[in-house]
């Protein structure tokens, strides 16, 4: 492709050529056009969220106040695009996520669409300029180092520095993050020098913004377990805040202790101390680490969902937790 001179001389850049091509364009766009009904989206998050990894035609009529043959043809829409497949077993016919679409929708479900509603987790005057913490993130670490003197003293200033760093990404309030340096750090701190011989069962949750299911879980099992079990939660990408709906759930759970909940980000160290790891939509982020079990929960995610939704969604997760709860209690 030859470059292309513009009025004021310049030679333009010769972009087009590396523009996605039109037979894949086409393809795209035809997926997309499939997609794009309010209610063909929730039959997508229905399926892909639903426990026993399918969902048939029975179940998706309560979605909406619409006839059988109606919700038939949606899926068809879905099929044709090749994002479901289907199987007729008896009177009915089951649906499932494509597998080789499973990734794209996972995309779709739990980045793209949570990031549209972006006004519940907006930050204003994100682009502000942050303060130097530099002087107190320093006597932080000297502080905690005190605490924990098996481990160097430098290794306790990397931790901190970095569990600053890392939540400086999505802050709100600038002046809250020495506070929440500190309970993320000492966390961190906690998984370092855990000794599995003489603890408690450890339980990580992780997804995607550590917003929404991923917080509900662990407040969960740390209320049911009465101590018997931690758990611990993370986000593969952290929002800025803890979904609204969520966060009036976690205070009916937790009382006043939901006030200090916020997204964390995964850490490897968490991953190593913990005894389960239960990922939550987040796909294959975890560092595989010998010794500890690993568990997908397939449930809906808050940012999608209305106030019954979340409660939903909370009673899904609460049958779950209540079931791993009495799996590592004796």
């Amino acid at each position: 492709m030859n470059a292309v001179l513009t009025p004021q001389g310049d030679t333009c850049s010769p972009v087009a050529s590396h523009a996605i091509g039109v037979d894949a364009a086409t393809s795209v766009a035809s997926t997309l056009k499939a997609l794009s009904d309010p209610l063909r989206l929730r039959m997508l998050s229905a399926i892909a969220s639903d426990p026993r990894g399918e969902s048939c035609v029975c179940d998706l009529a309560e979605l909406a106040d619409v006839a059988q043959p109606t919700v038939s043809h949606h899926l068809k829409v879905l099929k044709d695009v090749n994002v479901l497949t289907s199987e007729r077993r008896g009177t009915w016919v089951w649906y499932r996520i494509n597998p080789s679409r499973r990734s794209a929708v996972t995309a779709l479900l739990e980045s793209f669409a949570p990031a549209t509603l972006a006004p519940w987790s907006a930050a204003d005057g994100h682009d502000e300029p942050r303060p130097d913490f530099d002087v107190r993130v320093t006597h932080l670490a000297d502080e905690l180092a005190a605490e924990v003197p098996e481990l160097d003293p430098n290794v306790v200033l990397t931790i901190v520095r970095e569990s600053y760093t890392a939540l400086a990404r999505t802050a709100r309030v600038t002046s809250a993050l020495v506070p929440l340096t500190e309970r993320f750090a000492r966390q961190r701190l906690a998984d370092l020098t855990r000794d599995r011989d003489t603890s408690v069962p450890q339980v990580l949750f992780v997804c995607v913004a550590n917003a929404g299911r991923s917080q509900l879980a662990a407040a969960l099992v740390n209320k049911l377990a009465g101590g018997k079990v931690v758990a611990r939660s993370a986000g593969s990408a952290p929002a800025d805040v803890i979904h609204p709906h969520v966060r009036s759930i976690l205070a009916e759970i937790e009382g006043d202790l939901a006030a200090e909940r916020f997204s964390k980000p995964l850490t490897d160290d968490a991953v190593r101390a913990a005894d389960v790891v239960i990922t939550m939509g987040c796909g294959d982020v975890c560092p595989i680490i010998p010794g500890v079990r690993y568990d997908d929960w397939a449930v809906g995610d808050p940012a999608l969902a209305s106030r019954d939704g979340v409660e939903a969604i909370r009673d899904d997760i609460a049958g779950r937790v209540r079931a791993l709860v009495d799996d590592l209690v004796p």
